[in-house]
């Protein structure tokens, strides 16, 4: 067994792959070309973030099985050519936690102490005791934007200081909150009780800026921010202004929009702590990292055993060319449950109809919550880890099966349980393509695929050419409109042709829910 090590690990991890007798060639710094060449006859590679395992050096690399990253994200590595070849891509999710967490929390002190412009002064010689008179963190709220692993994590060492902590989480479960006795809130009120106020959000197209000009004015004044998640959360010019006029009263920054950064405006500022991306950057932190995906590693090598991979479902490669149908129109059904608005989450049901409910299907299950947290979350999902992730945020999952006779051969029934009541859809395969056949418990039947419109409307005339004359008015092409009624409502689903995902925009969506007759409209992409 040959594994490249081909950036720096910690001699544990190295190590512990040692041990195993296999044949280790850990050496950082070689070039794409002198990779390749090491690669012919190796069976797995280790990286970090330096090494860029790209579709060239996977097609360079016939006998690799596995490419083990020691981090939380696999930017580095093209998962999709490593999953075209059967490769398993594993990574360490969760492992640099602690070192995140505590450097919230230290962020947090520092900017109660002024502690960077204290040690600053005292630096240039100077002993202005006077200056840097600070505050107590007990009794004060913290918010947290986000209430996954790492911010769980900053509630818990939050607590021990004695703060009052709140948290803004759509997408986790209320029964995690209350174990933890950290109340959950809307982001307004996030922003207008917390004195300081942690980010610990993911980064997508809608929470980018999502604390821009707007945001900060709608502030308790004088709020300290802590950003160690991500830069492109926060305009970084309307805080710099923010902070100016006094709205704002200080941020610690680790992360930037752009890294190395070369706006220089928030640094400068006396009331901003800022750090290069240190967050994760502790002996420990990355010792546990190394370890973790070297053990990982291991086990799979050694025995089959995949723990932490993002690209592989476990099933016989048969089995899975069966059933691969059902698992697109799974990954499709969870994907437009999860675009239907933002609400917090309790639990998802699965059920089967028809031959599917002879067995159970794991992979199904797995690709419904794929589609599901994929729309909500940037960490990679998988069907590997979606269910794990799940069940990490206080998502209730159950697997059913119906000997009911339904219209189709097989049927596959989703609803999403949240707070705000049931989203119910169903959907099958028809001559190979994948269909939604009810929406919102009524039926209808229409192509699960592309950009979509879903309405649910008072069974009226007048609906349909209403929505067609604002689609056409700005030119948007319909491809199929499908009707279904029910009772003294009625659900539409129009299909259009949308390739750059742009037509079905935030002005076409709110006049389309303005028509008085429409009750509730969306605009999803599967």
């Amino acid at each position: 067994m040959k594994i490249l090590v081909a950036d720096d690990l910690p001699s544990s991890a190295v190590d512990l792959l040692r041990s195993e007798g296999w044949e280790i060639d850990a050496r950082s710094g070689r070039s794409p070309a002198e990779l390749a060449i090491d690669l012919a006859d190796a069976d797995a590679i280790v990286v970090r973030s330096a090494t860029k395992v790209t579709a060239d050096l996977i097609h360079a690399a016939p006998t690799l099985r596995a490419i083990a990253r020691a981090g939380t994200g696999v930017d580095n590595v093209d998962v999709d050519a490593a999953s075209a070849r059967g490769i398993v891509v594993m990574n360490a999710p969760g492992a640099n936690s602690i070192s995140v967490a505590e450097l919230s929390m230290a962020l947090v002190l520092a900017l109660a102490r002024k502690i960077s412009a204290a040690d600053a002064s005292m630096k240039q010689g100077k002993w202005d005791k006077k200056s840097f008179l600070g505050e107590e963190v007990r009794g004060k709220t913290l918010g947290l934007a986000g209430l996954g692993r790492i911010g769980q994590e900053v509630a818990r060492r939050a607590r021990a200081f004695e703060m009052n902590v709140i948290a803004h989480d759509p997408f986790i479960s209320a029964s995690v909150a209350r174990d933890l006795s950290i109340e959950l809130v809307s982001l307004e009120q996030l922003c207008g009780r917390a004195d300081f106020l942690s980010l610990h959000m993911p980064s997508t197209t809608e929470t980018r800026h999502i604390f821009d000009a707007a945001r900060f004015a709608a502030c308790k004044r004088g709020l300290r921010i802590v950003n160690t998640a991500r830069g492109d959360l926060i305009d970084e010019g309307a805080l710099a202004d923010a902070i100016e006029s006094g709205q704002i009263g200080g941020a610690a920054l680790d992360v930037f929009q752009n890294e190395p950064t070369n706006d220089h405006r928030l640094q400068k500022l006396p009331q901003v702590v800022a750090t290069p991306h240190i967050a994760a950057s502790t002996r420990e932190g990355q010792e546990l990292v190394g370890v973790e995906t070297a053990s990982a590693l291991r086990d799979f090598l050694k025995t089959g055993v995949i723990r932490n991979a993002v690209n592989f479902p476990s099933l016989a490669a048969d089995e899975f060319q069966k059933l691969q149908p059902f698992v697109e129109v799974a990954r499709k059904l969870g994907c437009l449950l999860g675009q239907l608005g933002a609400v917090r989450i309790e639990g998802v049901s699965v059920r089967y109809y028809g031959a599917l409910a002879g067995a159970s299907n794991p992979l199904i299950v797995s690709s419904v919550l794929e589609g599901l947290l994929r729309t909500v979350l940037s960490s990679p999902i998988t069907s590997v880890n979606a269910r794990s992730v799940a069940t990490e945020r206080g998502i209730d999952v159950s697997e059913s099966h119906s000997p009911r006779p339904r219209s189709y051969t097989s049927l596959l029934s989703v609803k999403l349980h949240t707070e705000d009541g049931a989203r119910w859809v169903e959907g099958t395969v028809v001559q190979g393509e994948p269909r939604l056949v009810l929406l919102d418990g009524v039926q209808v039947d229409a192509p699960l695929d592309g950009a979509m419109l879903l309405m649910v409307n008072n069974d009226q005339p007048g609906v349909i050419g209403a929505v067609g004359s604002i689609l056409g008015h700005h030119v948007i092409n319909i491809a199929n409109f499908a009707l279904g009624r029910g009772g003294s409502g009625a659900v539409g689903v129009v299909t259009v042709d949308d390739p750059n995902r742009t037509a079905l925009s935030k002005a076409v969506m709110d006049e389309i829910r303005a028509v008085p007759a429409i009750q509730s409209a969306w605009a999803v992409w599967v």
